[in-house]
């Protein structure tokens, strides 16, 4: 096999990934440059936003009742906190 020949398994040479910032102004010090990144960065973009929590007043097991107590004193054990 030639040295110049590729092989099935050789990957291709990949185009080089655009750049995420381009500076059009010439005159933009690299202050101003630094500030602007710096700025990009700060925001984010990256991560997905956290979930939203579910209010918990409309869940569907908060309308399920408990059984109430039967037997001699189920009156009273009626108020105990489960």
């Amino acid at each position: 096999m030639a040295a110049d020949e590729q092989t099935p398994d050789a990957a291709p040479e990949q185009e080089p990934a655009r750049p995420l910032l381009r500076v059009v102004s010439p005159d933009a010090t690299p202050e101003e440059v630094a500030a602007l990144v710096a700025v990009l960065s700060s925001m984010g973009g990256a991560e997905a936003p956290a979930p939203k929590p579910r209010p918990e007043w409309g869940a569907p097991h908060r309308s399920v009742r408990r059984t109430l107590p039967h037997g001699p004193g189920g009156w009273r054990s009626s108020a105990l906190p489960r």
